[in-house]
């Protein structure tokens, strides 16, 4: 590892620590032009772009650490990430089958992956995903919420109370929102 690269990545991290951004991203582009093959600060450069609502240049970033990383699971994740939030679900659902391809138990790309299929339509693939992602973490509320939003969009009335009550074993609070969110009548199940 080049120890200048090095450097600027860790002056960069200082910078991030109290908070100037500005100088932080400057380190890490000049971390980049020491050692344009540190994957970590594409990845720290990508984070920062994402977490502030740059979008097309965390694309880049991620992509940038993908060139020189292709097998890192992580980072298509994160690419899913960014593209879902982007709404460019097709991509998103690439990035996390890339992801998945990788490392098969990584619960968020399965989540990911879920959310992306249900904004595509893919109901049932969504549930299948978001049921893995349960599996993998089965005290994650929030893939259990999700599969209850699904189950509901798929009008599964009984599969949502069975996710309600699944739910309602370790997280109330989540519990009261999907039970808000997917208000079950005797003639919504008929």
């Amino acid at each position: 590892m080049n120890l200048a690269a090095r450097a600027h990545y860790e002056l960069a991290r200082f910078f991030l620590f109290i908070n100037m951004e500005a100088r932080a991203i400057a380190q890490l582009r000049q971390s980049l032009k020491v050692d344009p093959s540190m994957v970590i600060a594409h990845e720290s450069l990508a984070f920062l772009h994402a977490e502030r609502g740059r979008s097309a240049l965390a694309i880049e970033s991620f992509k940038n650490a993908l060139e020189l990383a292709p097998g890192h699971s992580a980072t298509w994740f994160n690419l899913g990430f960014v593209y879902h939030a982007q709404a460019a679900h097709d991509e998103a659902v690439t990035a996390f089958q890339r992801a998945l391809a990788l490392s098969a138990n990584l619960d968020r790309a399965w989540f990911g992956m879920g959310l992306a299929q249900r904004s595509l339509g893919q109901l049932p693939q969504a549930v299948e995903s978001l049921k893995e992602a349960g599996r993998l973490q089965p005290m994650n509320p929030h893939a259990w919420y999700e599969l209850g939003m699904t189950y509901y969009a798929l009008k599964q009335y009984d599969k949502v109370q069975e996710t309600i009550d699944y739910l309602d074993g370790f997280d109330p609070k989540i519990t009261m929102q999907l039970m808000r969110d997917t208000p079950l009548r005797s003639d919504a199940a008929a």
